[in-house]
């Protein structure tokens, strides 16, 4: 867990973002505040519950090539409390790699990647298409009478780490519960997300994603899709 203070010297928008250095499209956290007012002090707490051997972070002025507009204070790395997954120990494996797919699905070329006893396949393809060729907006999709996600490269490498994680554990869910509900797969998939420690806003991002680029295919069932993961969301945190 990284934790730091920010005082605004001036009104300013703040970036932070950590990465992996060695790598392109490994954000480990992404995240911009806005600050309308100087002498403002925010504290920001960054969860990391998996990292790389090599971490980098950045925190600039997103509209300024120096960084006058502020200061950085009590800033402090803790590690975090143990977390308790409960789940079976097939969607433990099953989270082990999705979380290790997730940290490299940035970078590497797209094929065929098996979980290390084979139990899972995960398919990662340039582009998710219809039978007519054209590309789809999902970003992954699991037949659920098989182990098997197809992935969508081109969606993937612009999602942080934890949104993919989100995103494949909600495609894990549709198979271990064999379930066409979206809500029930959403909800299955963010509590074991949450459970392993990753950060809430993400688990937001990763069912909103989509239709924020595709706004004119946001419609009730949408609106009330995310109305769902942010109640559970909040049910999860007072009863933490």
């Amino acid at each position: 867990m990284i934790k730091l203070v920010i005082e605004a010297l001036l009104p300013f928008e703040l970036g932070i973002r950590v990465y992996d250095p060695r790598y392109a499209h490994t954000f480990y956290f992404k995240r911009k505040a806005r600050f309308q007012k100087a002498r403002t002090r925010r504290e920001f707490s960054i969860a990391l519950p998996v990292s790389p051997e090599v971490l980098e972070l950045e925190i600039f002025d997103k509209h300024a090539p120096a960084d006058y507009a502020f200061k950085v204070h009590d800033f402090k790395i803790e590690k975090m409390e143990e977390q308790k997954l409960w789940a079976t120990e097939e969607q433990h494996r099953f989270m082990e790699f999705a979380i290790s797919f997730s940290q490299k699905a940035g970078y590497v070329k797209a094929g065929f990647f098996d979980s290390p006893n084979h139990e899972f396949l995960f398919q990662y393809l340039s582009k998710i298409t219809d039978a007519f060729g054209n590309e789809l907006i999902t970003p992954a999709r699991t037949h659920r009478k098989m182990p098997r996600v197809q992935i969508s490269q081109s969606l993937f490498q612009g999602y942080t780490i934890p949104i993919r994680v989100a995103i494949l554990a909600h495609e894990g869910c549709h198979w271990f519960l064999n379930t066409r509900s979206q809500k029930t797969a959403d909800l299955c998939g963010i509590k074991n997300y949450l459970d392993y420690g990753f950060p809430t806003i993400e688990a937001v991002y990763a069912v909103t994603k989509v239709f924020g680029k595709h706004p004119e295919l946001v419609g009730a069932a949408q609106v009330q899709r995310t109305k769902d993961v942010i109640e559970f969301i909040e049910n999860y945190r007072s009863n933490a």
